[in-house]
């Protein structure tokens, strides 16, 4: 399954370990958007990763879940590169 995650956090060592993480799962899409395709085990590992990564730090992580229509159905505008997933890249 593909995911979006997003991170707004006030720490820069907490968006640092967060960035992180997400570089050795997915791509980077925005300077703190990624993609990820990833196994409903390899989520719930992500999830408590972050959770330890991010602590007490203010700010929050979203995570995304596209089902296979709303995948097919996204679209970027503007300098788009290529992403794992040839077919869909995502703007948000």
């Amino acid at each position: 399954m593909k995911y979006v995650i997003a991170y707004d956090l006030e720490s820069d060592a907490a968006r640092t370990r967060v960035a992180e993480v997400l570089l050795a799962l997915g791509e980077r899409v925005q300077k703190s958007v990624f993609e990820c395709i990833l196994a409903p085990e390899e989520l719930e590992a992500l999830v408590e990763r972050l959770r330890r990564e991010i602590g007490e730090t203010p700010g929050n992580v979203r995570i995304y879940r596209l089902c296979a229509g709303c995948l097919e159905a996204s679209f970027g505008i503007g300098e788009i590169r290529t992403t794992v997933d040839e077919r869909n890249c995502l703007i948000l």
